[in-house]
């Protein structure tokens, strides 16, 4: 671990010694040292041209992905278009998307539209996929930071630009549409936008609107099969009073450890001084269908005014909305064996091991936990943010650049479900927790003494109405921002420019949250209208052993009617409920920075760079409040960081660079991690331990020193390969502390044990990597293949984190037992991407295709026998995009994603023994146009 205050230290006396320091917002030189040839091409050789000198002449280490067109990126979100960037590595496949990025591993990315920080609600931080791809002109990855730019972000920035109409010679109209097909849902959603821009010449100077209006709708299935967590169960030989194949109390081992129980043939556990055989065996097996609608709406307005040749004003106003609704069903069998064995089926155990793999049970009526859910969720973001500023050109040598910006957020979401449980199971139960490719298989065949056919899980007779579930939530935020920087040109030795400036922003997050009273009032389904009843169809594409259908609730019907159901279960008041305040924080951060360019020659070779500090002060007010919305508890907070930075760029040759860079980050606590108000988690499978998550008011915030050093060949105007090495040493990453406790919850008759979650600063971890990257397109092909062309990028990772065990002494105080060292959460130690281009007169197209590693995701309930860590398999897609220039106005597009039908799967650290889920994330093929005037 560096010694990051030492060189905070040094790095600070460095910049005193040599005045002051500073460079523009964009990071970018405004003069280089020399000439860079600009290529004149379209199309993906213009957009990827455009990148490669974004990189090259900024100071920073930055990639970047270009709009090909106007309102033409080739991916469904920007997301999808980011995974070609070197570094970066992308995850969370569902609804009908790519959902998170990671640079370098790391997940703490700020993201900024214009360089104006962003955030959903009482969030950080805005999904990068919120944002439309149609109304973006570009997208930066910072991967190191100037002291101009925000501090956050450990793994980097990702700057979004939009369109200005000063960036068009005169007027432009641009209307783009295009139709997407997500397989599974089959259906066709339109992905629309519309951009109208002009600029005037007037008596009181020049003059320039625009608008970007952008609708994207997208009707996605996800379906997954999940084999459950771990428990140990006694054998056959089960010593007195206990019976074979019953769950062994927690009383006789130790849920939650790290490494999990051990699963070697004949492990023993000590039952009252009896050393006793076990199996570990799954508690269940479930399968999940998920249709969701989801409609992203974006505006963006921009109106520049130049009254003379040194002054410029720009108000711009950005809108995105989200819009989500999901109606989701499960079945969920759980397959312990509380029940008798079918005598006739052996129990099948993976070779060498205790753990089962298959077998056969009698089921039974009496069985807890079997059920069908019908579940409805609805939510709704809408985000507004308005920037009104000015750039003044005082003399030749010194711009002074002012903005105020206020935004505001708000999210709503509303969950609606009921279960259903079986009235007539005594079957019998064939299961398989892996019956091929890591894919379980769960099979009821019927008892032919019963009057009912329990295999046909379709039939509404075999289900009555159990739990029902009604929450909501809210979440407001907003924020007051002032900023002026001023950037002055100098001769003061090797210092050719200074810029400082000053920063102040006020946030507010208030949280609300409603939990319904719920009920039970176990009605048949035979008995209830027939909208009340939701039957499935080809589940899981036939792809697994699993009922391809099932009957539940309609999670669609049970939320259009839920005033009705709610009086059907007796609640007083049986309309939608206000959500009561769970906490309310007010953050005011004051920032300054300082840094300077500097250029000299060294060994008859230009040297230049940077250099910079960053001061950050935040302060903050919070309150927090109970279930009833009284106030349980207030406090202060507050936290500085000094941030200093140093990028140093050596240029070896006309076409070679080699730069370093020193800087540090910042990841201030989550404003929902703050609250200490405990919530109480449900438990499916009815374990003696339940689980509950409880906040830290006192968490602080985490820190990053950087190091980077990269040697970039730009061997031609369009083509460029490029190396790079970097460290981040980080300190105070925030990890949960688990507990065992005595609670009373809301759903508790007594007081029940738990495990208790809580966030702390209990952690530090290192990650160091190497990162390769090539755009090449070869001269002097033959006619036929000239506009050939290949942008590859790999990147290899080496991550460690500390993973603190946690006990609890005689007086109820936490202390750390022992820590562990495993790789970082969500970092793949191997990522590569390739992407072949064929471009060529007025067709071009791409095939792309990216990998990952396998990689930690996260930890499981700490109430298990199997290993804490879940892990992800290795992950890839094949990508395809075409377009097509009918005329000079119009062009054709064709898309295609995910060609090659992936499933997705995790597993509890061992893959051949300890699958976990398996999910099928729908193909998408659009079609689409452009016109442009």
């Amino acid at each position: 671990m560096f010694k990051r205050k030492q060189l905070a230290t040094a790095v600070i006396f460095a910049l005193g010694s040599t005045l002051l320091h500073a460079q523009e917002a964009d990071n970018a030189q405004e003069e280089t040292p020399e000439d860079v040839e600009v290529i004149e091409v379209s199309g993906i050789r213009a957009s990827l041209n455009k990148a490669i000198n974004i990189k090259r002449q900024n100071l920073q280490i930055v990639d970047a992905i270009v709009a090909e067109d106007i309102g033409k990126f080739p991916d469904n979100n920007v997301v999808e278009a980011l995974q070609r960037v070197t570094g970066v590595q992308v995850t969370d496949r569902a609804s009908g998307e790519v959902n998170t990025v990671t640079i370098r591993g790391l997940s703490d990315v700020t993201t900024t539209v214009n360089g104006r920080n962003i955030f959903t609600s009482t969030g950080r931080s805005i999904a990068l996929a919120d944002i439309p791809a149609a109304l973006l002109q570009s997208a930066s990855v910072y991967k190191t930071r100037s002291a101009s730019q925000l501090g956050s972000g450990l793994a980097g920035q990702i700057d979004v630009q939009t369109q200005r109409p000063f960036d068009f010679d005169g007027s432009k109209v641009v209307l783009a549409a295009r139709a997407i097909e997500q397989e599974q849902a089959d259906y066709y959603d339109p992905n629309v936008s519309l951009l109208m821009s002009d600029r005037w010449e007037t008596d009181f100077g020049e003059v320039g609107a625009l608008i970007n209006v952008a609708y994207a709708r997208t009707r996605f299935r996800d379906q997954s099969i999940t084999a459950g967590a771990m428990l140990p169960y006694f054998t056959k030989n089960a010593p007195e009073p206990y019976d074979m194949l019953t769950r062994i109390p927690s009383t006789f081992w130790t849920p939650g450890m790290e490494e999990g129980l051990p699963f070697a043939a004949g492990s023993t556990l000590d039952v009252n001084g009896v050393d006793s055989e076990y199996y570990l065996s799954r508690d269940a097996i479930f399968g999940v269908d998920s249709y969701g609608d989801r409609e992203r709406p974006a505006v963006s307005v921009s109106f520049q005014w130049a009254p003379n040749d040194w002054s410029e004003y720009l108000f711009e106003a950005f809108y995105n909305g989200f819009r989500t609704d999901n109606q989701t069903t499960m079945f969920f069998k759980n397959v312990e064996h509380t029940y008798l064995l079918d005598p006739t089926t052996p129990l099948n155990l993976y070779e060498g091991t205790n753990i089962v793999k298959s077998g056969s049970a009698l089921d039974s009526q009496n069985i807890g936990n079997n059920f069908t859910s019908g579940d409805f969720f609805t939510g709704k973001t809408d985000g507004f943010l308005y920037a009104l500023g000015g750039n003044w050109y005082l003399s030749d040598d010194f711009q002074v650049k002012s903005e105020v910006i206020y935004q505001t957020s708000e999210y709503t979401n509303m969950f609606f479900a009921m279960r259903g449980v079986p009235q007539y199971l005594t079957g019998t139960l064939n299961f398989d927790f892996n019956a091929g490719g890591g894919i379980p298989g769960l099979e009821i065949v019927d008892n032919p003494d019963t009057a009912i056919d329990e295999s046909d899980v379709t039939n509404r007779a075999l289900w009555q109405t159990d739990g029902l579930f009604d929450n909501s939530y809210r979440g407001e935020g907003d924020a007051l921002t002032f900023k002026v920087d001023a950037e002055q040109f100098v001769s003061f030795g090797p210092i050719e420019k200074i810029k400082y400036g000053l920063r102040y922003d006020k946030r507010t997050a208030e949280d609300y949250d409603y939990l319904g009273p719920g009920g039970n009032e176990g009605l048949s389904l035979a008995d209830l209208p027939d909208g009340f009843t939701y039957i499935n169809s080809d589940f899981f594409d036939g792809r697994a052993n699993f009922p391809n259908s099932w009957a539940a609730v309609d999670a669609k019907y049970l939320m259009a009617n839920r005033q009705d159901i709610r009086a059907l279960h007796g609640y007083d008041d049986v309309t939608d409920q206000t959500p009561t305040i769970n906490f309310d924080i007010e953050e005011v951060s004051t920032e300054a920075y300082i840094e300077a360019d500097f250029m000299t020659e060294l060994g008859g070779k230009t040297l230049d760079g940077q250099i910079g500090v960053r001061v950050e002060r935040a302060e903050r007010d919070m309150a927090f409040f109970d279930a009833e919305g009284n106030l349980t508890g207030s406090g202060e907070g507050s936290s500085t960081s000094v941030l200093p930075s140093f990028v140093v760029r050596y240029h070896l040759a006309d076409d070679l660079l080699a730069r370093f860079a020193y800087t540090e980050t910042v990841r201030r606590p989550d404003f929902a991690a703050l609250n200490p108000t405990i919530n109480y988690g449900s438990n499916l499978t009815g374990l003696e331990l339940k689980t509950s998550t409880q906040g830290n008011p006192d968490l602080g915030p985490v820190e990053s020193v950087n190091l980077d050093l990269s040697l970039e060949w730009y061997f031609s105007p369009q083509s460029s390969v490029y190396a790079a090495w970097f460290q981040r040493d980080i300190e105070g990453f925030v990890f949960d502390s688990k507990r065992k406790v005595t609670l009373q919850g809301p759903e508790d008759e007594q007081p029940t044990e738990y495990v208790l979650t809580q966030p702390g600063n209990a952690s530090d971890g290192s990650l160091s990597g190497l990162e390769l990257g090539l755009v090449y397109f070869p001269d002097n092909l033959p006619e036929a293949l000239d506009g050939l062309g290949v942008q590859a990028s790999y990147t290899m990772l080496d991550s460690e984190q500390d993973i603190p065990e946690f006990e609890v002494d005689e007086n109820g105080e936490i202390y750390i037992s022992r820590i562990l060292s495993r790789s970082m959460f969500a970092v793949s130690d191997k990522s590569y991407s390739v992407v072949a281009i064929y471009e060529k007169d007025d067709f071009d197209m791409r095939l792309s295709y990216v990998w990952r590693e396998d990689f930690l995701n996260n930890y499981e309930a700490a109430i298990f026998a199997n290993p804490l860590g879940v892990y992800r398999r290795p992950e890839q897609s094949l990508n395809f995009q075409m377009s097509y220039d009918v005329s000079e106005n119009l062009m054709l597009t064709f898309d295609a994603t995910n060609l090659t039908d992936e499933i997705y799967q995790s597993y509890y650290q061992y893959p051949t023994t300890n699958n976990f889920g398996s999910a099928i994330i729908s193909r998408t093929f659009a079609v689409g146009m452009r016109y442009s005037m």
